[in-house]
């Protein structure tokens, strides 16, 4: 394997055993992808894991990847009610729950008009508000042992944005908002919480996992026909290792000043300068009209 990059503290992204400390992880979504790569690191370097999964199949093969040190338990992230008798019995099972990596969750593809209002709702009861309160349920006791890391697994999407998934990448926006905030909050109590938003990697999230709204409006045809034969021909094929990702997130959690918000992969790093480069021409474009708004008699600014 050729030598990885290093952090600018110098840190290489391999994540090396030596002498660790056991922890408990809590990883939603361990079937397939970036779930289950960062759960075999996690168990390779002498952690417990406890991992969400969708099926009795996908327990069992998850629990065998280590009897003593992997538990499963059946979730869906849409059932609310589910998510906090869920993280006390994988404490039960596995102890205090010291990192959470919160990835589960799932795409969807279809231009803005052509997805439906339930579509939306959906996308967002399972990335944003299921993803909440899997964080809620895990948030007290580490407030309480004063330690513990919170990983958010968003996407680039989450920074910048790609037509045909609109409401996938406003359910990454709110994550990355929610995941910058509670690091505020909680770092006082020496919690933890990084946004990892991951380009595109050798998973199925561009193919099985990717739930695809049906095209009814020609006048998007031009535009949007290519982009999803594109994004089809890509499935699986994307730069990044989920090995490796599950390396780099091992490598966060021995870090003393853990980023808050962290991009895994040259993708990202190259789309979302070119988003926010966007973003930024508009600001300084019509900087004076936003200046323009200021009350003659000034005020009080928020910070």
């Amino acid at each position: 394997m050729p030598p990885c990059p290093r952090t600018p503290r110098g840190l290489t992204l391999i994540h090396e055993r030596t002498s660790v400390v056991s922890k408990t992880f809590l990883i939603t979504g361990v079937s397939t992808g970036l779930g289950l790569a960062i759960a075999r690191r996690a168990l390779a370097a002498g952690h417990r894991v406890a991992g969400t999964v969708r099926t009795e199949q996908h327990a069992a093969a998850f629990q065998a990847l280590d009897p003593d040190r992997a538990r499963a338990f059946i979730l869906d992230l849409s059932d609310a009610d589910r998510i906090d008798p869920t993280v006390r019995a994988a404490e039960a099972e596995l102890g205090p729950i010291d990192v959470l990596v919160a990835n589960a969750g799932y795409g969807l593809e279809g231009t803005f008009e052509e997805s439906s209002t339930a579509d939306l709702r959906r996308q967002f009861e399972v990335n944003v508000f299921g993803t909440v309160a899997t964080m809620k349920a895990v948030l007290p006791g580490m407030r309480e042992r004063r330690g513990g890391h919170i990983f958010v697994i968003t996407s680039m999407g989450g920074h910048t944005t790609f037509p045909g998934l609109a409401f996938y990448e406003g359910s990454k926006h709110a994550l990355e908002g929610i995941t910058d905030t509670l690091a505020q909050e909680v770092n006082q109590f020496g919690v933890r919480v990084t946004a990892v938003a991951p380009g595109a990697f050798k998973t199925d999230w561009a193919g099985r996992s990717l739930v695809r709204a049906p095209r009814s409006i020609a006048d998007y045809d031009a535009l949007f026909d290519p982009i999803r034969t594109r994004r089809q021909a890509l499935a699986g094929q994307g730069i990044g290792d989920p090995d490796r990702a599950g390396d780099a997130i091992l490598t966060l959690l021995d870090v003393e000043k853990p980023p808050v918000h962290v991009l895994l992969g040259s993708d990202a790093l190259r789309l979302v300068a070119a988003g926010r480069q966007r973003v930024q021409d508009d600001f300084d474009a019509w900087e004076e009209l936003s200046r323009s708004t200021d009350s003659a008699e000034g005020g009080v600014t928020v910070a």
